[in-house]
């Protein structure tokens, strides 16, 4: 499976700030917004990853990740110059995606959740061995807002409606999409809806109506964030806060989930963290690498 970010747009609901800056490169307490869908990937074991984002941006973003090799990744780059829709990145990112399976998500959401790893690694090898795409839905409390997702108790997808008057679930289809190879043929045929944009939704609704299309549930124990706006950016900041101090771990940490897969060893892991020292974040990284080298020459 490869992975796409697509970390564009104009962030208007955040000027004055993102008329600067990427909304994606904003800090999210410790680290940058992109890290959590990156992290993200790299727990579903998606090592190729491509990140797109505006021409004006993209260097940025190049200087963050360089080509991936110290965290056992590959990063790509392309250009998405106008917000043409999020389905837009299957046309983008074709080469990339090649003749394999293809996992999306938007750069400004924040998934957390005990077992997540394990959720997101029985969704891709669910797209290995059968046709079709997985969804994640989470509960919320005003579902005319979001695309909402019907399923039946096997969670097999009936419906997908987009803001719909008369909700026929709670259930919001979260910025994470998973998909078999179909998706780049679908998404060529996609025609751009009355807002002028390649819709995500209609993409959803082609597998739907092939009954290919599963809902997987997050629900009590998971966190689903959209940073999109000034109060959602804070009220992130202040979760990851909370949960870091009281656990005394940090989540979305690309240098330890790498080093947990085996992508990179503990001395690798340290060298990263070393660079950082002047953190906490770093401070981090060089005490978990230590942990790890301790464990492994026991």
């Amino acid at each position: 499976m490869k992975g796409i970010v697509l970390a564009g747009g104009s962030g208007s609901r955040l000027h004055p700030v993102t008329r600067a800056v990427s909304k994606q490169l904003l800090p999210v307490y410790d680290k940058p917004m992109i890290y959590y869908p990156i992290s993200v990937l790299m727990l579903a074991g998606i090592r190729e990853i491509l990140v797109i984002s505006t021409p004006v941006d993209l260097p940025a973003f190049r200087r963050l990740f360089g080509d991936g090799a110290e965290l056992g990744v590959s990063f790509s780059y392309a250009e998405q110059p106008a917000p043409n829709g999020l389905a837009e990145a299957f046309l983008i990112g074709a080469g990339h995606v090649g003749d394999d399976s293809a996992a999306l998500v938007l750069g400004d959401n924040i998934f957390h959740g005990q077992g997540f790893a394990r959720i997101l690694g029985d969704a891709a090898a669910t797209l290995d061995a059968e046709k079709g795409c997985v969804l994640f839905g989470y509960p919320v409390r005003d579902p005319g807002r979001y695309g909402v997702g019907e399923a039946d108790q096997t969670g097999r997808l009936l419906s997908i409606e987009e803001k719909p008057a008369r909700p026929r679930s709670n259930r919001a289809i979260t910025g994470l999409y998973f998909y078999d190879n179909d998706v780049l043929d679908i998404a060529r045929t996609l025609t751009p809806s009355a807002r002028g944009e390649l819709e995500i939704t209609d993409v959803n609704r082609a597998y739907v109506e092939r009954g290919d299309a599963r809902l997987i549930d997050l629900g009590r124990g998971f966190a689903w964030l959209d940073t999109g706006t000034h109060e959602s950016l804070i009220e992130a900041s202040q979760y990851v806060q909370v949960l870091e101090h009281r656990q005394g771990v940090r989540f979305a940490c690309l240098e330890e989930i790498a080093l947990a897969k085996g992508w990179i060893t503990p001395d690798q892991a340290y060298a990263l963290g070393e660079r950082q020292a002047s953190s906490g974040y770093g401070d981090y990284v060089m005490d978990i690498a230590r942990r790890a080298g301790a464990a492994a020459n026991a």
